[in-house]
């Protein structure tokens, strides 16, 4: 008589499985648990703030990151809701292609990896072209913490006298809480959406602007696709270390590090954003380099969007 299989973690978790299927449902729940890891990352948040908000316990989180564990329908959906997305988004098999959209998938699973981010950008000139899109003259900072973002605005705003905005500033402005208590009091959803308000605002305001915004938020694509159509985006980037010790050397640890979170967690924030951040139009390393060096860069990388070409 042939011997039963030996009864896994997995098995006890997911109950009784025809064993052809076993690996195939490890596979989705691990997938599952990269797409819980990948969102929670891009959003910086660790996995105590992400346990917290879905009021689930810190452990049972880890076993689903892990593809451990095998999440009920109801505890996916407190997830996702706490990540300020559907739950459908964390399924790697969501989804229904139309008749139109099924060959383009089936196009750009073929294109390598490394050319994606290129593809996007011709794809979003091509959209920006046939809806008359304009940029004007504002120009928006995206990035990580620490690579530079509102000392570089600050200092473009002052030489070509425009006006610098910082999107967080202007959301708690607009809001009358910092945005620490307004995230805190009612939720990351709620700050997403005036973070959406306040960019509307601030690109039907302003012809010719400097503006800075928060790192995630690439977090929310409808906001990204927004800043991305209606101003200029350079990604302001630089190593992880260099990140991390400008962070601290400023004494403050958001958005990675309120928690002190590891060296670990600021690299999987960074690869969890670095395709959304790749979309921007132009792209500035700082690091090694003296701030005056940083500038002299960016001025250089800004003077095509200028109408008026400025010495």
């Amino acid at each position: 008589m042939a011997k039963s299989p030996p009864t896994t973690k997995l098995a006890q978790a997911v109950g009784p499985v025809p064993p052809n299927g076993l690996a195939q449902t490890a596979a989705f729940l691990a997938a599952i648990g990269r797409e819980v890891r990948k969102n929670r990352a891009k959003r910086g948040m660790t996995r105590r703030q992400l346990a917290q908000a879905s009021e689930t316990s810190e452990r049972y989180l880890a076993q689903i990151e892990s593809g451990a564990g095998n999440p009920s329908v109801s505890v996916l959906r407190a997830i996702a809701q706490a990540l300020d997305l559907p739950a459908s988004a964390l399924l790697p098999e969501s989804g229904t292609r139309t008749a139109e959209l099924g060959p383009l998938v089936d196009l750009l699973a073929q294109v390598p990896e490394q050319e994606l981010p290129a593809l996007a950008k011709e794809l979003a000139a091509r959209v920006a072209r046939a809806g008359g899109t304009d940029r004007g003259e504002r120009i928006a900072l995206v990035g990580l913490r620490g690579a530079g973002k509102s000392t570089l605005g600050r200092m473009l705003a002052q030489h070509l006298d425009w006006p610098f905005i910082e999107l967080d500033r202007r959301v708690a402005e607009e809001y009358g809480a910092s945005v620490p208590d307004l995230i805190e009091m009612a939720g990351m959803a709620t700050f997403r959406r005036h973070e959406r308000d306040a960019l509307d605002r601030v690109v039907a305001g302003h012809e010719s602007a400097i503006i800075t915004t928060a790192g995630g938020i690439v977090s929310n694509p409808e906001t990204y696709a927004l800043l991305l159509r209606r101003t200029h985006t350079v990604w302001i980037k630089a190593r992880p270390d260099e990140h991390m010790s400008r962070v601290m050397a400023q004494g403050d640890f958001r958005p990675m590090a309120q928690n002190r979170a590891a060296m670990a967690d600021l690299v999987a924030i960074l690869e969890a954003r670095r395709a959304d951040y790749a979309r921007a139009e132009a792209e500035l390393d700082t690091s090694g380099d003296a701030v005056e060096q940083s500038f002299a860069k960016l001025l250089r990388i800004v003077k095509p969007f200028m109408r008026e070409q400025r010495p």
